[in-house]
């Protein structure tokens, strides 16, 4: 038996304890985020602010989904840039080219979430 087949074979769980294992992993990423990412901790913060904010603005259902969904969205991309740079980081802390650009990509992706939830807002409020 290689690796491969070592892989295919080791035991996976399914049904609610899958389902544990993985909120049990969720919580403990997002606690790490929360100790671990000024970023985070911030945009946790603005995003507390925007979501009481939208739900007083929205006329009805879909604007309120409308100008929360880009504020969630933030801190979904603010993970996974997260996770980008701990795994980068993981690799080797020296200066190298492709972890500065993979860096940089993970980074920009978080502002374009920024500029997304900037343009629904606009859209929504503006548009009436």
């Amino acid at each position: 038996m290689d690796a491969d087949d070592a892989a295919i074979d080791r035991y996976k769980p399914r049904g609610l304890t899958r389902l544990l294992r993985a909120f049990g992993s969720s919580a403990k990423g997002l606690a790490g985020a929360f100790r671990d990412e000024a970023a985070f901790r911030q945009e946790l913060a603005f995003v507390a602010c925007v979501i009481p904010l939208a739900l007083w603005l929205g006329h009805n259902g879909i604007e309120r989904a409308l100008l929360i969904g880009p504020a969630l969205l933030i801190l979904i991309v603010e993970l996974l840039n997260s996770a980008i740079e701990a795994t980068v980081d993981r690799i080797g802390l020296e200066r190298h080219a492709l972890a500065g650009l993979a860096k940089d990509i993970g980074s920009a992706a978080v502002l374009m979430s920024f500029v997304l939830l900037i343009a629904v807002w606009l859209l929504v409020l503006l548009g009436r």
